[in-house]
């Protein structure tokens, strides 16, 4: 006891000093110094506590980039998963010299294909520094978040912690975002950044609301909750779906509506053949009538800069006028022209934004273009893959995301009767990942930690309630 006082009052002293310091010479950065030494104590004794409340802390981070000269950090989240990485990789080093026993699910291996795909593509890089970075970024995403978060999501009650973590601190951001964007009467141009410092912009925002949707649906359903339980979650529900609607983003309406879709396919298990012969309807009828549809489709001239609802769903369809249509093709069309000159490995992880100024097809250019290749990525997951680590980059990131859902669609229909908090959360991640994945035919956003902490932990979810079906003795529900 006496040794503890000693050392509160010795800290107490410590910080008053500094504090003093701080406010005589102007040092605020100095500040950080106690912040890092709590962050320190807790990683090491409360890890769990840690790394759960990432997910509160993710919808809040902030990119110190805005604020410094191109460095580019989200914090406070990144510096706690790369710390996390380091001291986990220690421990496991120390506890069993890295066994892969836990590691054994199909899941990992492609995960684990994937990632040393990464590293060979990144060696014969157009930019070593850039994809090292990028790698060394991925990894501090993906060790936490997938390899070692069965850790840490040991129960019922800290998964229910994560998701209640996560839609909180996304209910914070939207409300702030909409608060923000009241005193600009709604406006469509000012919905590019009311977000911010939270969010870049609005395609992200929008992406992250939409994967947070069936959050509070699932926390509901997960078991019988209190009138007061049912209240907050109906006003986090609504929250959530303001802030969709509201982000004016056009990918994360149809990523939500995709995502209903494919839920219902799962759930109601729909034939698979039906599904094939949806498909073969489709194209018949493209076949027929395509010319008719190009022509309707070139008469479009709906803007994505309205604030109307209906407005802007028409106008995802019009690749004649929309700048952001138009813009997007011609990123793409720059991707898909990058894999033609290097197929095998790419042009290495991280490197599009610096390399695709050169693949623009002068009739390709539009208002948003620039010369410099300086504005952004291939605005799609897939196709940067592709133009970054190859073709063999892509399949193996496609095979991890497949697999993903294979086993994730076989939990839906295995706990259906047996399991129903495995079967609640199940559906909720099926329908949050779906949103992501079909967002990413349109942006890319995994090497953020707003898309990147909340994907890669329901991806290791997918193999921790695998788990839980197994070991737990089977109920009838």
């Amino acid at each position: 006891m006496r040794i503890n006082a000693v050392v509160i009052t010795a800290f107490g002293a410590l910080l008053g000093f500094l504090l003093a310091y701080v406010f005589q010479y102007g040092w605020y950065f100095s500040l950080l110094i106690p912040a890092a030494v709590v962050l320190l104590y807790l990683a090491i004794y409360q890890t769990q506590f840690v790394f759960i409340s990432l997910a509160f802390f993710t919808p809040l981070s902030v990119n110190i980039e805005e604020y410094t000269e191109g460095f580019g950090l989200f914090l406070p989240t990144e510096p706690i998963l790369f710390g996390l990485m380091l001291l986990l990789v220690a421990n496991k080093i120390k506890s069993d010299g890295l066994g892969w026993n836990e590691y054994k699910h199909p899941l990992f291996v492609m995960l684990f294909f994937y990632l040393s795909w990464l590293v060979i593509s990144s060696i014969p890089s157009t930019n070593p520094l850039v994809s090292s970075k990028a790698l060394l970024s991925k990894l501090w995403f993906v060790v936490p978040c997938l390899f070692f978060a069965h850790l840490f999501l040991t129960d019922w009650r800290a998964i229910r912690r994560f998701f209640w973590f996560f839609t909180c601190g996304m209910a914070l951001v939207v409300v702030y975002t909409i608060v923000n964007h009241a005193g600009y009467h709604f406006g469509e141009k000012e919905s590019h950044w009311v977000m911010s410092p939270f969010y870049k912009d609005h395609t992200i925002y929008g992406a992250a609301v939409a994967l947070v949707t069936p959050f509070p649906v699932m926390l509901f359903f997960f078991k019988r909750q209190s009138a007061l339980s049912s209240m907050v979650l109906l006003t986090l529900f609504i929250i959530i779906l303001l802030g969709l609607y509201f982000s004016y983003t056009r990918a994360a309406w149809l990523s939500v509506l995709g995502a209903a879709g494919v839920f219902a396919l799962v759930y109601f298990r729909i034939d698979f053949r039906w599904i094939l012969l949806g498909l073969l309807a489709v194209a018949v009828v493209y076949i027929k009538f395509g010319d008719q549809i190009q022509l309707e489709l070139a008469r479009n001239k709906a803007e994505h800069t309205t604030e109307s609802f209906d407005d802007r769903l028409k106008s995802a369809t019009n690749v004649t006028t929309d700048a952001s249509n138009l813009e997007r093709i011609n990123r793409w069309t720059c991707a898909i022209e990058m894999f033609k000159e290097r197929p095998v490995f790419g042009f290495g992880l991280g490197t599009y934004a610096f390399e695709y100024a050169r693949f623009q097809a002068p009739e390709n250019l539009t208002i948003i273009s620039t010369n410099f290749g300086d504005m952004g990525n291939a605005h799609s997951e897939y196709l940067s893959a592709l133009s970054e680590t190859g073709l063999m980059g892509l399949i193996l990131f496609l095979g991890f995301v497949g697999t993903g859902f294979y086993y994730l669609i076989q939990l839906v229909h295995r706990s259906r009767t047996v399991n129903r908090e495995v079967f609640v959360v199940a559906c909720g991640i099926l329908f949050s990942l779906s949103t992501y994945f079909i967002h990413a035919f349109l942006n890319n956003f995994l090497d953020t930690d707003k898309a990147a902490i909340p994907v890669f932990t329901m991806f290791a979810l997918i193999v921790i309630l695998h788990n839980f079906l197994s070991l737990q003795p089977e109920r009838r529900i």
